[in-house]
């Protein structure tokens, strides 16, 4: 029996925690004035997919498990988990796990209520102030021990460490550098039970030397500024390898907001599903109707996204070169209209149908190009 325990106890330790890699970007320092942020998601639910929701307010898309299902909480008195969304007024979510904040003896059982935060927050809130207040008026204890990373169409971008019965903002606006790496500690819990060090470090170091340094004088700038694309942190951070890529690793999404003021329907949600290293990224958008792409969703026969389940059929097979191929294409096509559109060229409901049939040829090749595989 004790030899028994030791193993046990052994196997607890080794396992790796639930965890993420995230970063927000200021618009103070983008070539555009955007916002950016990106989730880099490790998690035990490896099938994801995406799906679209009617809030009490807002529309919003989300990152949820495949085997999700919307219930009644009655503690909270909503329904429904999101891991990562934006919604129709710009305004986006998401989490990083922490295991230095807690510090009550709230149950397990009790405890996780992340998701659930960030799906309600997802329906009602429009800005950061929106989201300080929903943290204010949930029940207490809330049962979440975790970062928030949230933008939104107002300039704002921020970060909120969260544990039960308070929380703590750091306005990613007011960091020298621009920008904030978090993992899975906080600068306010206990130093001695932080995560994800590593990843912090390795993320650090890339975030230094990422993306273009562009001119912008001819808008008035003073300085240069840089120009960090979804490309670019999905390629540099979420594909870099360990200690950052792992076999936990579900998905990776990237969120290019829009500039203070701007039209909150043109933030762009870059989404990888499964694993980044054997998966491709899709642009989704908050429209007025349904346009996720049939592949990242579930279907009549599925509870999983398609493109997800190829993603882990792939897992540990040198399919980069051809994902980085058809990225290439979706990459060219959709700026093409996404830049036509937001400039006024193109009609709201042109744009709408040459992205489906862009979403729609895109997998097509993909398809070709993984076929051997």
């Amino acid at each position: 029996m004790k030899r028994l325990l030791i193993i046990l106890i052994t196997l607890a330790a080794s396992f790796p925690a639930f965890c993420c890699t995230s970063v927000i970007i200021s618009g103070r320092v983008t070539y555009d004035g955007k916002p950016v942020m990106m989730k880099h998601r490790d998690t035990g639910q490896l099938n994801n997919r995406i799906e679209r929701f009617k809030g009490d307010k807002f529309d919003f898309i989300a990152l949820v498990n495949s085997d999700w299902r919307t219930k009644p909480l009655s503690k909270y008195g909503f329904s429904g988990e999101a891991w990562t969304g934006v919604n129709s007024a710009g305004f986006s979510i998401m989490n990083t796990a922490t295991y230095d904040l807690k510090d009550d003896d709230v149950p397990a059982e009790e405890m996780d209520r992340e998701g659930i935060v960030m799906f309600r927050a997802l329906g009602i809130c429009e800005t950061l102030e929106d989201f300080e207040n929903l943290l204010n008026s949930l029940p207490r204890p809330m049962g979440v021990e975790a970062n928030f990373g949230v933008i939104d169409a107002h300039g704002g971008a921020a970060y909120y460490e969260v544990n039960n019965t308070k929380w703590v903002k750091f306005d990613v606006n007011d960091e020298p550098s621009g920008y904030r790496v978090v993992t899975n500690f906080t600068q306010t819990g206990r130093p001695e039970d932080r995560k994800g060090v590593d990843r912090y470090e390795k993320a650090s170091v890339i975030m230094k030397t990422i993306g273009t340094y562009v001119n912008t004088s001819h808008i008035g700038a003073k300085d240069m500024k840089r120009r960090i694309t979804h490309k670019d942190l999905i390629n540099r951070i979420s594909r870099s390898g360990s200690p950052i890529l792992r076999d936990i690793t579900s998905a990776c999404i990237v969120i290019e907001g829009v500039k203070d003021g701007g039209n909150p329907s043109q933030t762009v949600m870059w989404t990888a599903l499964g694993s980044p290293a054997s998966t491709v990224y899709v642009p989704l958008l908050v429209m007025k109707e349904d346009h996720i792409p049939s592949y990242l969703k579930s279907s009549e026969t599925s509870e999983n996204a398609i493109l997800c389940d190829n993603a882990i059929r792939l897992t540990g097979k040198n399919v980069t070169e051809q994902c980085r191929e058809v990225e290439k294409i979706i990459d060219r096509r959709f700026e093409s209209i996404y830049l036509r559109w937001t400039r006024g060229f193109l009609p709201y409901e042109r744009f709408c149908r040459l992205y489906d049939s862009i979403c729609r040829k895109y997998f097509e090749v993909y398809e070709e190009k993984l076929n051997d595989y």
